[in-house]
């Protein structure tokens, strides 16, 4: 079974006032999206994808990652997710493991422990609280939203019976204000 890891970093990060868009912002001396896609990219899974909008990321992200845009990333985060999945699908892979570009301390180990599940649909948890990544099999795509700003959650709350929780180490903080930059730096 081939999987793809997804970041998300396609939105404006509107929360966040600091002088650059949040995801380039200095988290522990490197552009803050550089963790999340690092640690995806070192899980080591098929393919790693960041969908991109907003933000000019591509010149940030390492080598062996491919970006994929979302055009309407104005929409929400549904329409990111909608468009990792066409393009994972696209490339026949048959589950994507998705965390979000900002969240830097989700481990490696989170997305591997998470694309190793073999639940339809496997949700990273830490200290009993669940979080990203979210591994989603292809048999569960058509039933995710496809607009407005919400990913998987509301299928996970629908359909408990096809949802298994990966106990993860790591935080899964975002940092969606300076005030949260400050706080994990």
């Amino acid at each position: 079974m081939t999987q793809a890891a997804i970041v998300l970093a396609a939105g404006a990060g509107t929360r966040f006032a600091g002088p650059a868009h949040k995801l380039l912002a200095p988290f522990r001396g490197r552009p803050l999206v550089t963790w999340a896609v690092e640690h995806a990219l070192d899980a080591g899974l098929d393919e790693t994808v960041v969908v991109v909008g907003a933000g000019a990321l591509e010149p940030l992200l390492a080598d062996g990652v491919i970006c994929v845009p979302n055009p309407a990333w104005e929409s929400g985060l549904a329409s990111s997710l909608r468009v990792g999945l066409d393009y994972a699908g696209a490339r026949g892979h048959e589950a994507v493991v998705v965390g979000l570009g900002d969240q830097p301390l989700v481990p490696v180990s989170a997305w591997r422990a998470v694309a190793g599940s073999e639940h339809p649909i496997a949700v990273a948890t830490y200290d009993g609280r669940r979080g990203n990544p979210v591994r989603l099999a292809a048999a569960v795509w058509e039933l995710l939203p496809s607009s407005g700003d919400v990913g998987a959650r509301a299928l996970i709350t629908q359909r408990p019976d096809l949802v298994g929780e990966v106990p993860c180490g790591g935080d899964p903080a975002d940092v969606d204000t300076v005030e949260d930059l400050d706080r994990w730096s």
